[in-house]
C-alpha cells in the first residue's frame, strides 16, 4: 500500500526504508543494508541482480536543498565521471526515481562495495611495514589524479591489499560545516582549516602524511578536539609559520593570530619518532610543512627512496585535463539541477553508465 503523502513508486522501482529514509531503487538492485552516512549522504550495500556483485549505493542528502549543495552535487557526478583510476572508486551507476527535470530532487550513485576501509583495519591490528608501504604506494598513485578529503575511513582496502580512495573533496570548507566534524579535521591541511589562503593539490599530501605517521605509529598524529588545539598540536611539530608564510595568508586576522603566537621551534623528526626508519621519517618530514608550496607532491612522493621497492613512472598515469571552469559559474539552483541532469542520460533512465562513457554527445532521457 501506497504511504500516505509520498509518490507513487516509479514503475521498475522499488521502494525500502532504511534508517527512517526512503529509498527509491530499480529493481535491479536487492537486499539493501546502511553500511555508512557521512556529511553529505547515506551509503547503502545492494546486490545487484544483473551482475551477481555486491555494490555500495550512494544517496546524497537532498542534492538541491542550496547552491553549495546543487553545486556539490554536480560536482561530485563530474569527478566520478571523469576519473578512471585503479585507486579511485569509479562509478558504475546513476539514477533516478524522479521522472522528469521539473520532479528531480535526488539521485543515486553506484559503486563498487569493498568490505573494509583503513580506519577499521588500523583498529584492529598494526600494520607490518611491508603492508604500510604497499598501501601508502597505492594511496600517492591515486592522489595524483585529483584532491580528495582524505581520512582512514575514506580509503577502501580489500582482502588483496589493493587500495581505493572514496571520497573526493567535494566541498568548500567552512569553519562553521567543520563544527562537530572532528574526525576528518584531525587529517586536514592547516590552510584548509583556517582558510589561510587558496590551496592545491599539497593539501592531500599533508593529510597523507598524516595517514601515514598513523599507519607507522598506529596513533592518530593530530588528535584535536576543536580548531584550536588541532592547530596548536600542529605547531608543536612543525614550529610556527615563518614570515614568508604569513605574508602569503589572504587573511589578516589569520595573520594577527599567528603572529601572536608564543614562538615554538620546528622539532626534529627523527627524535619525535625515534623508532620509524629514516627514509619515512624523511618523506613524512617533506609531506608536512606548513607552507603547502614547500610541501612535496604525490609525484615527488612516489619517487621517494621510501617507495622505491613499487615506484614504476610508467604506471603511475597523471589525470587526463579537467576541464574545473564551471567552479567559477555563478548559477541558479535550477541550472544546477540541469547541469546535473544532462550530465548522465542513466538520471532520467535507470541504464549502464558504460554507453554514456563512451559516448560523445549526451543528452537528457525522459521516460
Amino acid at each position: 500500500m501506497q504511504s500516505p503523502g509520498k509518490d507513487p513508486v516509479r514503475s521498475g522501482f522499488h521502494r525500502v526504508e532504511i534508517q527512517e529514509t526512503t529509498w527509491d531503487v530499480p529493481v535491479r538492485y536487492s537486499a539493501l543494508r546502511a553500511i555508512g552516512s557521512g556529511a553529505y549522504g547515506t551509503v547503502c550495500s545492494a546486490i545487484d541482480q544483473d551482475s551477481k556483485e555486491k555494490v555500495a549505493i550512494k544517496k546524497l542528502y537532498r542534492p538541491f536543498q542550496s547552491l553549495i549543495h546543487a553545486q556539490r552535487a554536480y560536482r561530485e557526478l563530474r569527478l566520478l565521471r571523469h576519473i578512471q583510476h585503479e585507486n579511485v572508486i569509479h562509478l558504475l551507476d546513476v539514477f533516478t526515481p524522479d521522472s522528469t527535470l521539473e520532479k528531480f530532487q535526488t539521485f543515486y550513485m553506484v559503486m563498487p562495495f569493498v568490505a573494509q576501509d583503513l580506519g577499521h583495519i588500523m583498529k584492529k591490528k598494526r600494520l607490518s611495514s611491508r603492508i604500510v608501504t604497499y598501501l601508502f604506494y597505492q594511496l600517492l598513485r591515486g592522489l595524483k589524479v585529483s584532491t580528495f578529503d582524505l581520512k582512514p575511513g575514506n580509503l577502501a582496502v580489500n582482502e588483496n591489499c589493493e587500495l581505493k580512495i572514496l571520497d573526493f573533496g567535494l566541498a568548500r570548507h567552512t569553519e562553521s560545516e567543520m563544527t562537530g566534524y572532528v574526525v576528518t579535521r584531525w587529517y586536514r591541511a592547516p590552510e584548509v582549516i583556517f582558510n589561510w589562503m587558496h590551496y592545491t593539490q599539497t593539501v592531500d599530501v599533508w593529510s597523507a602524511g598524516c595517514i601515514l605517521a598513523e599507519m607507522i605509529s598506529g596513533q592518530v598524529l593530530f588528535s584535536g578536539h576543536d580548531s584550536i588545539d588541532q592547530l596548536k598540536k600542529i605547531l608543536r611539530l612543525t614550529g610556527n609559520p615563518d614570515s614568508s608564510l604569513v605574508q602569503k595568508m589572504q587573511s589578516k586576522d589569520a595573520q594577527s593570530y599567528v603572529q601572536g603566537l608564543a614562538p615554538q621551534k620546528k622539532k626534529k623528526f627523527k627524535e619525535v619518532f625515534p623508532s620509524m626508519e629514516a627514509n619515512a621519517v624523511d618523506l613524512l618530514e617533506g609531506m608536512l610543512l606548513l607552507d603547502p608550496e614547500k610541501r612535496l607532491t604525490a609525484k615527488q612522493g612516489l619517487s621517494h627512496p621510501f617507495l622505491a621497492e613499487y615506484h614504476d613512472p610508467e604506471s603511475e598515469p597523471d589525470s587526463e585535463p579537467y576541464d574545473d571552469s564551471f567552479e567559477s559559474l555563478e548559477l541558479t539552483i535550477a541550472e544546477w539541477k540541469s547541469k546535473s541532469s544532462l550530465f548522465s542520460q542513466t538520471v532520467f533512465h535507470p541504464l549502464s553508465i558504460q554507453g554514456l562513457l563512451e559516448s560523445n554527445f549526451i543528452k537528457p532521457v525522459f521516460c
